[in-house]
């Protein structure tokens, strides 16, 4: 955002005072610039090629549906404010019931129907949007996908694909922007940006920028069954309301529209019509690969040289731990970012079916004892498994000297046996607290058969395990 001097801001209140019509001064939030090997042509070709994913993938409505159309309606004039590059737009309703919207690099912008039937008013729904919109252009997704490039590749070659081959070179390491991308899935800073940005996209167009705090904030204290893939996708980045109103407050003040009959009519719509649910959805997919997993994923035991996991370590440095893990696994984040460590057959679409994952949980309250927070963290994570159950007790453990829990979980594996029937999966949750009052955990997952064969790996990674 720009800022001004006290002077600059003493010199326009004199000539704002000095006009018979006071106006005031309007804010605008600048896209922000990080490092992007991808030229606008890649990204173009990295939203193509997913867009052909998300078509064999996903159930989506065709163009002609009126829901469609009253989508495109509005994006279409959310799209006229966008900052930045003028990427070619496009909007579509996906048949599922769960609430999310996502976009891809270069311009299209999905919204789940379900998004649709929970939005209480227009502005709520465009909120969504240009939510979504922001992210395209503050190009999230290539930007991330970079930064997951520059861990892995030597800096001769990076320098090589400034501006050209990097899309090449992302293939080559399996990075894309399909269904279910890591790369879809926002940090809470790029969330933040978004919010932004997207406010002063709304109130460009007309709408009432506060629904879109609103909504989300609505969402996140519902919950339920339909909420979670959407927390998921978009995390709180806390405070939304607070700094989406200050943002709003920069600006001149102006009447915003009210719901428009199309609108009315389309909610009317939509209210009517009963989406696929997200478990459809799979069932789908599973019937429509003719028995064969998608994207080459692994059956049970089918991979094993590729999983069993070296006796040689490397260090990971995380800016709040530090872990040392088998030297033939892979790395997939940052320094800063939710963590995944798995081994290059344990990942398939986003599924991770052996490896540790490795986030923060923040707990309704702070002074919740640690005992407290890990079985909130643990209803959350069961919102979106159901099917999740402990093993047993909770135990109380040490990480090199800081007070730990420990529990043992298990659940339906991302894999199938060699009959086609769903594996069942261990988990193992380790958590610790920060001194902000913030949980670290770790979960360490594996096919029940395999997880005794691994468990010694896991342990060894958990005893390098340093909080910073």
């Amino acid at each position: 955002m720009r800022t001004r001097s006290l002077g600059a801001r003493f010199l326009a209140v004199l000539l704002a005072l000095s006009m018979s019509a006071p106006a005031l001064l309007e804010a605008r939030v600048t896209p922000t610039h990080g490092f992007d090997m991808f030229s606008p042509q890649e990204e173009l070709q990295a939203g193509q090629q997913a867009q052909a994913d998300v078509r064999r993938k996903l159930p989506l409505l065709p163009d002609s549906d009126p829901v469609v159309k009253y989508v495109q309606y509005v994006g279409a004039q959310l799209a006229a404010h966008a900052p930045g590059e003028k990427w070619p737009y496009s909007f579509h309703v996906v048949n599922q019931k769960e609430i999310n919207a996502f976009a891809l690099p270069g311009g299209p912008v999905y919204v789940n129907l379900g998004t649709i039937q929970a939005a209480d008013n227009e502005a709520e729904l465009a909120g969504v949007m240009a939510h979504e919109i922001s992210h395209v252009v503050q190009r999230h997704g290539t930007r991330q996908a970079t930064k997951q490039m520059a861990a892995q590749l030597p800096l001769a070659i990076l320098g090589g694909l400034m501006g050209r081959g990097a899309l090449s070179q992302a293939a080559q390491l399996g990075i894309s922007f399909g269904v279910g991308s890591y790369f879809l899935k926002n940090s809470r800073q790029a969330e933040r940006e978004a919010d932004l940005l997207g406010t002063d996209i709304m109130y460009d167009s007309g709408f009432d920028p506060h629904a879109m705090a609103q909504f989300f904030t609505k969402i996140q204290q519902q919950g339920g069954s339909r909420a979670p893939q959407f927390l998921s996708d978009h995390p709180d980045p806390g405070n939304r309301v607070q700094y989406v109103s200050r943002e709003v407050a920069t600006l001149a003040p102006k009447q915003f529209r009210t719901d428009s009959a199309d609108f009315r009519q389309t909610k009317q719509r939509v209210m009517g019509m009963k989406p696929l649910t997200a478990q459809q959805i799979a069932a789908q997919q599973k019937s429509n690969s003719s028995g064969q997993p998608e994207n080459g994923q692994p059956n049970v035991g089918r991979s094993a040289g590729d999983i069993t996991p070296s006796s040689s370590m490397r260090t990971l440095n995380h800016d709040a731990f530090q872990l040392s893990y088998p030297d033939n696994w892979q790395v997939f984040g940052d320094r800063n970012s939710a963590v995944t460590i798995a081994p290059r057959g344990g990942v398939s679409q986003n599924a991770v079916a052996y490896g540790v994952m490795i986030n923060g949980f923040q707990p309704e309250d702070p002074n919740e004892t640690l005992d407290q927070a890990t079985h909130e963290l643990l209803a959350s994570l069961r919102q979106s498994n159901p099917d999740l159950r402990a093993i047993g007790h909770d135990e109380n453990i040490r990480l090199n000297g800081l007070a730990g829990k420990s529990i043992d979980l298990i659940g339906n594996s991302p894999l199938q046996d060699q009959n086609g029937r769903v594996a069942r999966e261990r988990d193992w949750l380790v958590t610790a607290k920060r001194t902000n009052g913030n949980l670290l955990y770790l979960i360490f997952i594996s096919p029940d058969q395999d997880f005794g064969t691994l468990r010694p790996a896991f342990e060894q990674m958990l005893r390098t395990f340093r909080m910073r």
